[in-house]
């Protein structure tokens, strides 16, 4: 997006940025009081408005600075540098003669992006990958149709390679289903009185859509407590706001906007680590040294935190 890591553990405004992202999305995901009485909501009895408008300027000021420091490097050069990025096209959209573009709306599009596309995103791929770990022949039927997609010498899953991986987009589809990202989607409001089956919503009030519920309903969905990928190979049910039993994007004008984004980081990156990863379960601690079941094996690994009780082991054969 701005051909900038941050992801760099030892840079300092790596840590403020990832800090301040993840502050502003826990403040956003604690329940304020002032949702249920709100009369309150001037108060900020909880300081969340405030913690959030802290964290968010900081955020802001970083997109800022990088937009900046673009622009600086654009006018000191005679020639007009590209790094065929985000950025870059939104440049080129507000330098234009008649600019539909502010720096303002640029800084506040990165900002909704990275707070919108950051904890669903990560969420969805740690849960994809638990799943697959508790269901090790799931685990080796995803594992080995991209194996085969492999075969002939790709080393990296591109984007035309999702339409061939149909088992892995059932994956995601089944952990989308049992761990949707936002269980109660984006909060709505009725802009007038509506009847919906015998119930009536008045008009301002807030909606909540229980997308969990939903996706474990019984009468929808056989076993819905299980993880079965294979249910969506026989049923032609997709994400994309039209089958109303899996909407973890939402639906409508409103659904989410990066949907086909999301879909295909969580192909690709699940596929990346199923391929060059070995993935295994925690079976014991003894003495702070960890044993883990992986495929078959027992193997070991000392030291602390690894995902958890989720093992990824780099160098798997493939």
């Amino acid at each position: 997006m701005f051909s900038t890591d941050f992801a760099q553990y030892d840079s300092v405004s790596s840590k403020e940025f990832k800090d301040s992202v993840w502050a502003v999305l826990e403040v956003t995901g604690k329940p304020n009081v002032a949702d249920f009485f709100p009369i309150l909501k001037p108060f900020d009895l909880q300081g969340l408005v405030r913690r959030e408008n802290v964290y968010g300027k900081k955020i802001l000021t970083i997109f800022d600075r990088i937009i900046d420091q673009r622009l600086q490097t654009r006018l000191s050069s005679s020639v007009t540098p590209t790094n065929n990025d985000v950025l870059d096209l939104l440049l080129n959209l507000s330098l234009k003669d008649e600019p539909k573009l502010t720096q303002n709306d640029m800084r506040h599009l990165f900002y909704t992006l990275f707070i919108a596309g950051t904890d669903t995103t990560s969420s969805t791929l740690e849960w994809a990958i638990d799943e697959l770990i508790h269901n090790p022949e799931k685990l080796q039927t995803a594992r080995s149709e991209i194996i085969k997609l492999m075969e002939n010498n790709k080393k990296n899953i591109q984007e035309q390679d999702i339409c061939q991986l149909p088992y892995l987009q059932a994956v995601i589809k089944e952990t989308l289903r049992l761990h949707p990202p936002d269980p109660f989607l984006v909060p709505h409001q009725a802009i007038h009185d509506v009847e919906i089956h015998g119930f009536m919503v008045p008009k301002n009030v807030q909606i909540l859509c229980n997308v969990w519920a939903m996706g474990r309903d019984p009468k929808v969905w056989s076993h819905p407590k299980e993880f079965m990928p294979e249910r969506f190979l026989e049923v032609k049910i997709d994400y994309n706001g039209q089958d109303f039993e899996l909407i973890p994007f939402g639906a409508g004008r409103r659904m989410c906007p990066g949907l086909n984004m999301a879909q295909r980081i969580c192909i690709a990156f699940d596929g990346g680590i199923l391929v060059v990863c070995r993935v295994g379960v925690a079976l014991r601690i003894i003495k702070g040294v960890k044993w883990w079941q992986m495929t078959g094996e027992v193997v070991v690994a000392f030291g602390g935190d690894v995902m958890g009780e989720v093992l990824l082991a780099v160098g798997g054969d493939v």
